[in-house]
């Protein structure tokens, strides 16, 4: 099959080719009926923008980099899928850097995307950053970047994020709702925006329902491996031990169940177990995980549309702002008491 251009769109819809043109790029001059016309037909017979062709009419490169702690994590992977959807029909490459949880390398990727002449940054900030001087630089020479998930207060750009304060309000009110009374918290580094948000959701809940805030059954890990069973075997030796385990990722959540069916405590007869997590088998586990599930693949796609707009409208874009996905709650075995 030939391939589909503009031209071809702009015939079959008779339309002239600079409106298809202005359509497929989202233009705000074009009214939405017909951008509606021009993408549908464009996707039906699955017309793609060719790069090269682009990047020739200017300076873009027609690349955005995007960087992330670790691609082999759930939320991360629907995060790309997400971006590279949106990037794919908008005629953009990506270019995928992993810090892998490192500051340093963090700062290296940030000057390898500068060095491919990406026309954006899309990025999710290591657990090792507390300094965002690297992007703050970037920002002074324009460059467009918007950040997600793990993100600075610091840096006056664009911010997706999950509703995290909502998603553990729900978690620890639905654990107390169960008649949990000692719910422990095993989460990530402190400094990182996330753990704040979540840490903040759960004290709401304690406070909410007259549970006093337990700082001894707060655990902070620091990504290293099998880190969740020694936070596990300090939380049981404490007297009275937990009821409730809440974890803030999967590598906890997973920790946890595995540390707990070690010990032959059983779920959720003796204890509740709750995480944030995407994992796409929370429900094949035994028992299934309660979650509190991160809607990826959406924050990925606001993320790039934000980051594409920057690129092409430049000053006309819309002012930073912090876009605020809602997460939501799905009850599995591990927190359905079974009655007395």
């Amino acid at each position: 099959m030939d391939t589909v251009t503009i031209k071809d769109i702009a015939r079959a819809l008779n339309l002239s080719t600079s409106t298809v043109s202005r359509a497929l790029r989202g233009s705000y001059e074009i009214n939405p009926e017909t951008k509606r016309l021009v993408l549908e037909y464009a996707e039906r017979l699955n017309y793609r923008p060719n790069p090269i062709a682009l990047s020739l009419k200017g300076s873009s490169s027609r690349a955005i980099a995007v960087i992330v702690p670790q691609i082999a994590n759930y939320f991360f992977s629907q995060a790309i899928n997400g971006i590279e959807a949106i990037a794919y029909n908008r005629g953009y490459h990506v270019i995928i850097f992993q810090t892998h949880e490192s500051y340093e390398r963090e700062v290296a990727n940030v000057q390898q995307a500068l060095s491919r002449k990406v026309d954006g940054l899309l990025i999710s900030l290591s657990s090792e950053t507390s300094d965002v001087e690297h992007l703050r630089e970037l920002l002074d020479r324009n460059m467009p970047i918007v950040q997600f998930d793990r993100v600075s207060t610091e840096l006056n750009t664009t911010k997706v994020v999950a509703d995290n304060f909502a998603g553990s309000f729900a978690a620890t009110e639905h654990l107390i709702k169960a008649g949990r009374k000692r719910i422990a918290h095993l989460t990530i580094p402190p400094w990182i925006s996330i753990t704040q948000e979540r840490l903040a959701g759960y004290r709401a809940a304690l406070e909410q329902y007259g549970l006093e805030y337990d700082e001894s059954l707060v655990r902070y890990g620091t990504f290293g491996p099998d880190e969740a069973t020694t936070m596990v075997d300090e939380l049981l030796a404490q007297s009275p031990p937990p009821d409730a385990f809440f974890t803030a990722s999967d590598r906890l959540a997973l920790g946890a169940l595995a540390a707990l069916q070690r010990r032959k405590i059983a779920i959720p007869q003796d204890v509740s177990l709750i995480g944030f997590t995407n994992l796409n088998v929370a429900d094949l586990l035994s028992p299934s995980l309660s979650t509190v599930v991160q809607p990826a693949q959406e924050i990925g796609q606001i993320a790039a549309e934000r980051l594409i707009e920057l690129i092409e409208r430049k000053q006309k874009a819309a002012p930073p702002s912090t876009i605020v996905v809602p997460s939501h709650l799905s009850v599995r075995e591990s927190t359905r008491r079974t009655e007395e």
